[in-house]
C-alpha cells in the first residue's frame, strides 16, 4: 500500500494554494511537520499564528532541508530563481512538486536545477478562489477537484504514486498528462476566460462616464462574476500569460475566429445561429454540474471548517 504521510512538508510560498494545502494536510494528517518558506515577515506572522505550519522560514534553502515533499507556491515566475536557491539544498529521495498552472515552462525552469537523486514531478491543483494570502486558504478547496501530474522523466513510478495518494487523501481527482496537452486544455478552460475577464472589467472601467455609476449600480450577475474572476492575484496571472504564450494566443485566435462568427450573425439577424450556439453552450454547463465541477450553491457549496484554527496532528 503506497505510503502517503511525508515526514516534513516544505511549502515555498504561503498564499491561497500554499496555506490550503497546509490545512488540508494538517486536517488529514499527511505530514509530522509542516514548514513553509515566505517572502514577507507578514506573511510568515500570519501562517504561524493561525497554526498552519510549524516553522516559517525566509529562506527557501532552510525551508527544504530535512523535507521529503517540497512544493514550488508561488508564481510560475519566481520558479527558476528559487529552483537555484533550494537546488543543493534538498534531501536525498525528496519529492519536488508545484501547484503552476502551466507545465512546460515549469519544467524548464525547474528540472535543470533539480539533483538527481530527488523525484521532480510538475503538478497542478485546478481550484482557486480570487483571494489570496495565507489566510485565505481553507483544507476543503480540493475536494471533488482535479490535481493534473505532469511527470516528465524525472521521477519514478512510486514517487508519481506517492504524490498521487497525496492529492487524493486531501479530496482530489487525480490525472496524469502530457505537459504540452495541458498547457492547451488549460488555455482554453481557465487563462483564456481569465483574460477575457480582465479585459471586459477594464474596459467598464476605461468607461469612466458611467463606470461610476450605471456600471457598478447595475452590475448583473455575469459583469458580477467577470469582476470576481478579475479580482484574482495580477502578479500570479501576469506570470502564466507570460509563461503559456504560445498555447494561449493559439486559442485565443480560435477564440476571435469564433466571436466575428457571433458578430457576423448578429449584423446578419441570424437568430438561429445564435439560437444553436446558445443551446450547445447551455447543455455544456448543465454538464460542468452533472460532473460535479460547479453547484447552483455559492462557493461550489463548500463548508469551511478549517476557518476556526487548526489543531496540529
Amino acid at each position: 500500500m503506497t505510503e502517503v504521510k511525508f515526514k516534513r512538508l516544505a511549502l515555498i510560498g504561503i498564499g491561497l494554494i500554499g496555506s490550503s494545502i497546509a490545512r488540508a494536510a494538517r486536517k488529514h494528517k499527511l505530514a509530522d511537520e509542516i514548514v513553509c518558506a515566505a517572502r514577507t515577515a507578514d506573511s510568515r506572522r500570519v501562517a504561524k499564528e493561525l497554526g498552519i505550519v510549524d516553522m516559517a522560514f525566509e529562506s527557501p534553502a532552510d525551508a527544504v532541508k530535512g523535507a521529503d515533499l517540497v512544493i514550488f507556491c508561488t508564481p510560475v515566475g519566481t520558479y527558476e530563481r528559487l529552483a537555484e536557491q533550494v537546488g543543493s539544498s534538498l534531501e536525498k529521495g525528496a519529492i519536488v512538486t508545484d501547484v503552476g498552472s502551466v507545465k512546460n515552462t515549469v519544467i524548464k525552469a525547474i528540472g535543470p536545477h533539480m539533483p538527481d537523486y530527488v523525484d521532480f514531478i510538475p503538478g497542478h491543483p485546478v481550484a482557486g478562489t480570487e483571494k489570496s494570502g495565507p489566510a485565505a486558504g481553507f483544507a476543503e478547496l480540493f475536494i471533488n477537484r482535479w490535481c493534473i501530474l505532469t511527470p516528465n522523466g524525472q521521477a519514478s513510478e512510486p514517487a508519481v504514486e506517492r504524490l498521487t495518494a497525496f492529492w487524493t487523501a486531501m479530496g482530489s481527482k487525480v490525472e496524469i498528462m502530457d505537459a504540452e496537452h495541458h498547457d492547451l486544455v488549460l488555455a482554453i478552460t481557465s487563462h483564456i476566460p481569465h483574460l477575457i475577464a480582465y479585459n471586459i472589467v477594464g474596459t467598464a472601467d476605461d468607461l469612466e462616464d458611467v463606470t461610476q455609476s450605471e456600471v457598478i449600480k447595475y452590475s448583473a450577475g455575469g459583469f458580477r462574476d467577470f469582476t470576481r474572476i478579475a479580482a484574482s492575484d495580477p502578479t500570479m496571472w501576469r506570470d502564466v500569460f507570460l509563461h503559456n504564450k504560445d498555447a494561449v494566443l493559439e486559442m485565443l485566435g480560435r477564440f476571435t475566429e469564433d466571436l466575428t462568427a457571433l458578430q457576423r450573425a448578429i449584423r446578419r439577424d441570424d437568430g438561429e445561429t445564435l439560437f444553436n450556439i446558445f443551446s450547445r453552450t447551455r447543455a455544456i454547463r448543465r454538464q460542468i454540474i452533472d460532473a460535479g465541477q460547479e453547484t447552483p450553491e455559492p462557493d461550489f457549496g463548500r463548508v469551511h471548517t478549517s476557518d476556526e484554527t487548526p489543531k496540529k496532528s
